[in-house]
């Protein structure tokens, strides 16, 4: 199965619980502690049954890590190409807020960074492989969008985009210590679950976006600066904590599976993509709550 965030294509890793699409069997002695690889559960058959990255010389009972040996992805690669594809992103907003002035221009600049970043995404989520320089391109141009909107709700709120890294930063936080303390556990089922929310969530809010542009729906519809976009506000950063879960999910089988050093990248992708989502999100609502203020 391939998971993903506002994309919805990003690969997974396997664990023989059917949310994968990394296609690799667990490293040996990783299955005897697996709750989803006994033989009752219908998601652990894994037609791939020749793992290229398992070490099969590790002893049974063996945690469920890679091997010290290069080549394989550890969660020092992952923190250093997140680092790196966020600070692109907060560098081309610092950027775009520093020079861009508020107008029609920069208006212009903002959506087409937001049609480019998108196209690069979806260039990359349906690669085989990771490709840095599209990442960090999505990364860049996401960072020229970012800078421009928030420059935008400053304006009119002030203190709003301090607001909102605050509440993304608490979303984030809150959602890897429930995750850490196995209060959620990222299943097939879960995933299966999360991902049809998020996508009739997407469908009714492009519906919705049709409406708006052809004056059906006024105010911006669902997506009001009252109580009924308040309320699609939180859905929307609770489909966001979904997909951190998702990538947290990524990170720890990636690593557990010894997968190979460049798939950080598409973590670093996956984690700076579901960010971006969580912090529009939490813009508009701060803005929304200080309106109604």
């Amino acid at each position: 199965m391939r998971s993903s965030n506002p994309v919805f294509s990003r690969r997974g890793f396997s664990r023989d619980n059917g949310y994968a699409g990394f296609n690799t069997a667990p490293q040996a002695g990783y299955a005897q502690g697996n709750p989803y690889a006994q033989g009752g559960n219908p998601y652990a058959q894994n037609p791939y049954a020749n793992n290229p990255y398992a070490q099969q010389d590790l002893q049974q009972g063996a945690p469920p890590q890679a091997p010290a040996t290069t080549g394989r992805m550890t969660m020092d690669d992952v923190v250093m190409r997140s680092g790196m594809t966020l600070g692109t992103v907060a560098v081309g907003a610092v950027l775009a807020w520093a020079l861009l002035p508020i107008s029609a221009t920069s208006y212009g600049l903002a959506i087409g960074s937001a049609i480019i970043a998108f196209a690069l995404a979806m260039i990359q989520s349906f690669k085989r492989t990771p490709v840095p320089a599209l990442i960090l391109g999505y990364a860049a141009f996401e960072g020229v969008f970012l800078g421009v909107i928030s420059e935008m709700y400053n304006s009119q709120w002030s203190g709003a985009p301090f607001q909102a890294v605050l509440g993304t930063l608490a979303v984030s936080a809150a959602t890897l210590l429930v995750y850490k303390a196995g209060w959620i556990r990222v299943t097939a089922r879960y995933a299966r679950i999360g991902m049809a929310i998020a996508i009739a969530f997407v469908l009714v809010m492009a519906v919705n976006l049709l409406l708006v542009a052809f004056g059906v729906a006024d105010n911006g519809g669902l997506r009001s600066f009252g109580p009924l976009g308040a309320i699609v506000g939180i859905i929307a950063i609770l489909l966001g904590a979904f997909f951190l879960t998702l990538d947290f999910k990524q990170i720890e089988d990636g690593i557990a599976y010894g997968a190979p050093k460049n798939e950080a990248w598409l973590a670093a992708f996956g984690l700076t993509m579901t960010l971006v989502w969580i912090y529009v999100e939490m813009l508009r609502l701060v803005a929304i709550f200080s309106s109604n203020d």
